[in-house]
């Protein structure tokens, strides 16, 4: 009686670890897709584009009133 009660223990853990390396597995592979989508890092670059832009603009406007 206690050597079934052991086996069925040891399955029951056994297909819970399957289950949950599987769970984080998937869950990781969303959330990279999430951060490395090329349509977000477009958008990324191109607010960085701005950024550069915006920060030129400051320099410039803060030289203007220094004179």
């Amino acid at each position: 009686m206690l050597n079934a009660t052991t086996t069925t223990n040891n399955t029951q853990v056994i297909r819970n670890y399957i289950i949950a390396a599987t769970t984080v597995m998937l869950m990781s592979v969303g959330v990279a897709d999430m951060f490395n989508n090329p349509q977000r890092i477009a958008q990324q670059d191109k607010l960085d584009g701005y950024g550069r832009y915006i920060g030129a603009g400051l320099v410039s406007y803060g030289k203007s009133l220094a004179r």
